[in-house]
């Protein structure tokens, strides 16, 4: 298959060279990355344009910063393309107008757009989600956090998380942890929430936010995000009325009552098999534009509630 990355930062170069090991034909559109992804072995082109006027993908992967999914998308949304897309995540830095979310909303008969929250496909949340199935869900507690310098590659100062301008921090950068809290919980309906710059890191995205949460499914979710943890961390607890399950995404381990199983997981695995359920088919794993609008909506809602010190409501 003929696939399209936009961009070739650190998610757009594993993207390339997934797709190679799956033995897909990549070609990239970047102008500062260009002479490392010829060397990867891929085509390289300066604009989408370009790219378009000789290449004919059927997956195109927008994968540059979140600041500029949205003038991409409509780029190609303007160009005519048929088939699928996929967004790195978030879909955008902000809601879009209303006119972009009409239109992506009735492009179905045309092209397919999905966000890569590829965490739906983590074989802890999977087994969760099944595990809880329909049983009533009384607390939620979701973790996330990791020290930024340790976790960026090269100087973290002069990467898009540590740039709000670019739709760095926490709330973007991981809001992963918010997809999926939906993706489990239901729609959020109200949030409430304390967050900003409270390190010394330099930069001026929020390294530190915490969220209070009522979802469809559960009447207290508090979700916590920073960039300052020294310890990589990423789990979930959920208290349900007849189990409390203990998930680690990490250590690949979720246990509940005398039971833990252990799921093995490399950090390319979800990739991987978003990737394959792209190219290969439909899955309901893959996450819509109304979902991720979702997440962008709770964004901003989380944004303003610690602004003004109030609960939101969507």
């Amino acid at each position: 298959m003929s696939v399209l990355v936009v961009g070739y930062g650190s998610i757009g170069r594993r993207h390339v060279r997934l797709l190679q090991e799956e033995k897909h034909e990549a070609a990239v559109v970047s102008k500062h990355g260009a002479v490392e992804a010829k060397a990867a072995g891929a085509r390289t082109y300066d604009s989408l344009e370009e790219a378009l006027e000789y290449e004919s993908p059927r997956l195109v992967i927008i994968a540059n910063r979140t600041c500029e999914h949205e003038g991409t998308l409509s780029a190609l949304l303007a160009s005519g393309y048929t088939g699928n897309v996929l967004v790195e995540k978030p879909l955008f830095q902000r809601m879009p107008e209303a006119s972009m979310t009409r239109q992506l909303m009735s492009m179905g008969d045309r092209l397919s757009v999905f966000i890569a929250y590829n965490l739906r496909f983590h074989p802890v949340l999977s087994r969760l989600k099944e595990l809880i199935g329909t049983n009533q869900v009384l607390s939620v507690h979701v973790y996330a956090g990791q020290y930024l310098p340790d976790w960026r590659s090269g100087d973290y100062r002069k990467r898009y998380s540590a740039r709000r301008s670019e739709g760095g921090g926490v709330l973007r950068d991981l809001s992963h942890e918010l997809d999926y809290t939906e993706w489990l919980f239901g729609a959020w309906q109200r949030v409430a929430a304390v967050g900003g710059r409270y390190s010394n890191l330099e930069l001026d995205s929020d390294d530190l936010f915490a969220l209070l949460l009522v979802t469809e499914r559960c009447p207290v979710v508090t979700i916590q995000l920073n960039y300052v943890d020294r310890t990589a961390q990423r789990q979930l607890i959920v208290n349900t009325m007849d189990s409390t399950y203990t998930a680690d995404l990490i250590r690949g381990t979720l246990a509940y009552g005398d039971k833990r199983e252990i799921f093995a997981i490399l950090p390319d695995d979800t990739y991987r098999t978003q990737l394959k359920t792209l190219t290969g088919g439909y899955s309901d794993k893959l996450c819509t534009v109304e979902e991720a609008l979702s997440v962008v909506a709770l964004v901003e809602a989380a944004e303003k509630a610690a602004l003004l010190g109030r609960w939101i409501t969507r």
